[in-house]
């Protein structure tokens, strides 16, 4: 097994695999900063190639040279052993070479069907756009991800998942021999998982070489047949997944032991900051959220689980005041009846949601002013906010929160993941809350920056805030919340602490069909009751 310290300068031999495409010694330098250093990366025919590192590794980029969108300050692409040059994404569509991105480039105001023809739409008589044509394949595609949708439905109405699989679906209809796929599980629900693997196992069987990109290493582990990992720009290991073990590959993509990376030491928990009581969300066939009661207290970081569509953030957004919704929303003590966004936050609650690209900045902006966003108003004299202000205000906030960035003026989309989360993370502490609503937190960013947003979660709470965060991954929920609530179909269906937090014990409460049957008619499902004072 190759290790970090022996850092290879090409990976290690395959066996009788074949090599179909090989990056040779490619070096990409911005400026003063060498993103990529030399690596040399190789795909195996037909197989699942998993690429890994924390954000900053250079996966992106090297993917990018290999899509065309970028180019190498110096090296070789060779496909099937020939050189090719691949200018631009053309060039590698011309060469079977097809880009899954994570962040999504949908056209929200087009349909289905519109998005997944963009600029190669299928036409009658070289003239006019065949519709009827196009949503057939539209159709086709969709029923290939295990989704029956209505091709005509605009993309815009869609969530998230579903969003990420005409991403998906977008690409399979090339006709591409190479795959890249960066991070294309990250709004998936497990269902949707499985399909998605499904399809990569026939795209496997019909020789198609995909390389894929994650951080969730349970999935990547499940479907991976080599496994590269990068850091600082230097390629560090090339193994067969069989070779590997979980924490073998953390301490090659962070260079410190996985059990280091996560701790949450449960200190004093006081009083109640958030009280829910028969919170419900309309919705059609069923409620989205329905008759929902917790509470959140002081030093607490409480996690809610549940699978896509049980109503985590519908929650989370009727809480914020960005959905209609009737209960009882108390801070500190305090009813808030007014259920706006400017109330809610003026009472204390502050969300940081789960699709930041879309929800969480504005992208056209410089970091410093996507941090004083939510305080402009209090910062801004005759309409302006000061230099002077911005750099102490925004400036105190990076530091505090340990942001990589160049400097405040830099656009924010240069960041990386991690680090465009805490970006949304620092704008919310500056609206002062008492409780913090976290999305997802750790959606798409790597192993390093979920340790590191886990560790600013824990100071939260011993800072005495109350945080409340949704999590999708089992073993996060369990290594960072005090207690667990599970929802199911739009229901709170257990609270879990202690030795009752266990894997097993998540799963059933969120998709047994006993738990599922009874969110679904109404019953109470909760092992112990939601208002039990957890001190």
């Amino acid at each position: 097994m190759t290790t970090a310290s022996e850092a290879p300068s090409r990976p290690t031999p395959a066996g009788s695999d074949e090599v179909v495409l090989r990056a040779l010694d490619i070096t990409k330098t911005y400026g003063g900063v060498r993103a990529l250093k030399g690596v040399t990366f190789e795909a195996y025919r037909g197989k699942v190639n998993v690429l890994v590192g924390e954000n900053g590794a250079g996966k992106s980029t090297l993917m990018k040279i290999l899509a065309g969108a970028e180019q190498p300050s110096s090296g070789t692409i060779l496909l099937d052993d020939e050189p090719v040059g691949i200018g631009s994404p053309r060039d590698a569509i011309a060469n079977g070479i097809g880009i899954i991105h994570q962040e999504l480039s949908l056209f929200p105001n087009m349909s289905i069907a519109e998005n997944l023809f963009a600029g190669r739409e299928l036409r009658r008589g070289g003239r006019f756009v065949d519709h009827a044509a196009q949503r057939r394949r539209a159709t086709e595609a969709l029923q290939r991800l295990g989704q029956e949708l209505d091709p005509d439905t605009l993309v815009g109405d869609l969530p998230i998942g579903k969003q990420q699989l005409i991403e998906i679906a977008r690409v399979l209809l090339e006709d591409v021999r190479i795959l890249i796929m960066d991070e294309p599980t990250s709004a998936l629900s497990n269902h949707e998982v499985d399909v998605l693997f499904k399809v990569m196992d026939d795209l496997r069987r019909d020789d198609v070489t995909i390389i894929y990109i994650s951080h969730k290493l349970d999935e990547f582990r499940r479907i991976g047949d080599y496994v590269t990992v990068l850091r600082d720009g230097s390629l560090v290991a090339h193994e067969p997944m069989t070779g590997t073990d979980t924490a073998w590959i953390v301490r090659q993509m962070v260079g410190q032991d996985p059990e280091a990376l996560f701790s949450r030491s449960a200190g004093d928990i006081g009083d109640v900051l958030l009280e829910v009581t028969g919170l419900t969300v309309p919705g059609s066939p069923r409620e989205l959220v329905s008759d929902v009661s917790l509470q959140v207290r002081a030093g607490e970081v409480v996690g809610i689980y549940g699978l896509m569509g049980a109503g985590r953030t519908e929650l989370f957004e009727a809480l914020m005041g960005t959905r209609a919704s009737t209960g009882h929303v108390a801070v500190r003590g305090k009813p808030v009846k007014e259920s706006s966004v400017l109330a809610r936050q003026a009472a204390g609650l502050a969300l940081v949601p789960e699709d930041r690209q879309r929800d969480g900045l504005v992208q056209t902006m410089s970091v410093g002013d996507n941090v004083l966003l939510s305080t402009i108003g209090k910062l801004a004299r005759r309409g302006l906010v000061p230099q002077k202000t911005e750099r102490s205000v925004a400036g105190e906030k990076v530091r505090e929160l340990s942001i990589k960035i160049s400097a405040l003026a830099a656009p924010v989309t240069s960041l990386s993941g991690g680090n465009q989360q805490k970006v949304v993370l620092a704008r919310a502490l500056l609206t002062e809350p008492v409780v913090m609503l976290l999305d997802e937190p750790t959606r798409g960013v790597d192993v390093g920056a979920k340790s590191q947003i886990a560790e600013i979660m824990s100071e939260l709470a011993e800072a005495g805030y109350g945080v409340l965060f949704i999590s999708s991954e089992l073993a996060e929920v369990m290594a960072m919340a005090d207690r667990v609530l599970v929802m199911a179909r739009g229901r709170i269906t257990a609270e879990l602490s202690g030795d009752a937090l266990t894997e097993e014990a998540l799963v059933s409460a969120s998709a047994s069909d006993a738990v599922l049957a009874a969110a679904a008619a109404g019953a109470d499902l909760l092992s112990t009751p939601s208002t039990e004072d957890p001190a």
